[in-house]
């Protein structure tokens, strides 16, 4: 028997190399960076104490997808200047290098960043990919970028920034995202854009399956070309679609914490992960949005470990998948698990004496 087999996870999940799919740059920011901005610009809100429950999840709140995603409004708020998106990006990386992540697929919507003070979205693409590319040579992570677009925006403005991100492929975008609000409007009218995409060469990840239902990750996987889904955990609704997912080889970018304060999973421990795995399907975990959720990715291995009862050799496992189902080029995720699974193994698994 393999001495991975039997072993659990360790208690020190910081320590642990990652890898991360799903993560949002306006979900990332720091409470001191907002104070900052706030008295910078003259931002009125009530800064404190109540700033907090505004932008970040409180255990008072209403677990709702609808409550989540106030928090964004009150964010947009805070985009004042190349500065502030620059320093946004900086952080958002630093922090996920601090977290041991070693490889990062950040997605930023450059229609949020650039609506309060209209700048040019070709302008935000640059700010935000320059300064994480930076970002990820001062501070020891490989990053690449998501452009994201929300399903209840204007479609227009998203044709414009999928049109760009393909300009930007040699300046770290390498995918795009739909995102916003499922639960009340289609992805149908964004089906022929992101099939351009896709020709273009950028890959295709798409949140589907988490406020809307199965129906929805098979639109994503049919019409939209999705090489990966958002969340997508309400498939085990429908074996069906499970069938088409393991079909297509669709890999699941799995929220935990974010899936149970949206309110699709009613706790924590009644969140379907573990069925996702055990169905065959792959699944990889993230954090979602870090600052609004108040976690870290270290945080979501632990409730997975612990809470969920993930195995070690599972959670080896979900890494993996993420390498493989990252958008590198191919030649770039098997330089990746040469460097990334020894470390892992060496910090995950206790050698048999």
């Amino acid at each position: 028997m393999s001495v991975y087999q039997n072993a659990g996870c360790k208690s020190n999940y910081q320590t642990l190399p990652k890898v991360e799919l799903h993560r949002h740059l306006e979900g990332s920011l720091r409470m001191e960076t907002l104070l900052d901005v706030a008295r910078v610009h003259g931002i009125t809100l009530p800064l404190r104490p109540d700033l907090r429950s505004l932008v970040q999840m409180q255990t008072s709140d209403a677990l709702t997808f609808s409550n989540f995603l106030s928090k964004f409004q009150t964010l947009r708020l805070f985009y004042r200047s190349p500065e502030v998106i620059t320093r946004i990006t900086r952080e958002a990386v630093e922090d996920a290098a601090a977290d041991n992540i070693q490889y990062l697929e950040l997605r930023f919507s450059p229609v949020a960043l650039s609506r309060l003070e209209g700048f040019p979205l070709a302008e935000v693409m640059n700010w935000v990919s320059t300064a994480a590319l930076q970002a990820g040579k001062d501070f020891g992570i490989l990053v690449r970028l998501l452009v994201s677009v929300n399903r209840h925006e204007d479609i227009h403005q998203a044709e414009q920034a999928l049109h760009l991100a393909a300009d930007y492929h040699t300046q770290g975008i390498i995918g795009v995202d739909l995102a916003g609000n499922e639960a009340d409007f289609s992805a149908a009218p964004f089906a022929a854009l992101f099939r351009e995409a896709k020709q273009a060469g950028l890959g295709i990840t798409v949140h589907a399956g988490e406020w809307g239902g199965p129906e929805n990750v098979r639109q994503a996987i049919l019409e939209m070309g999705a090489d990966r889904i958002g969340h997508g955990v309400r498939i085990m609704e429908d074996a069906n679609v499970v069938a088409l997912a393991l079909e297509h080889n669709t890999t699941f970018e799995v929220c935990i914490t974010s899936n149970y304060q949206t309110g699709v999973a009613p706790a924590l421990s009644a969140h379907p992960l573990m069925r996702m795995l055990m169905a065959g399907l792959n699944v990889t975990l993230n954090t979602d949005d870090p600052s609004i959720s108040q976690i870290s990715l270290s945080n979501e291995y632990r409730v997975a470990c612990q809470d969920l009862g993930l195995p070690a050799n599972m959670l080896r496992t979900c890494i993996l998948t993420a390498i493989q189902a990252s958008f590198l080029s191919a030649d770039e995720r098997t330089l990746l698990q040469q460097q990334l699974m020894p470390k892992l193994d060496q910090a995950l698994f206790t050698p048999e004496l």
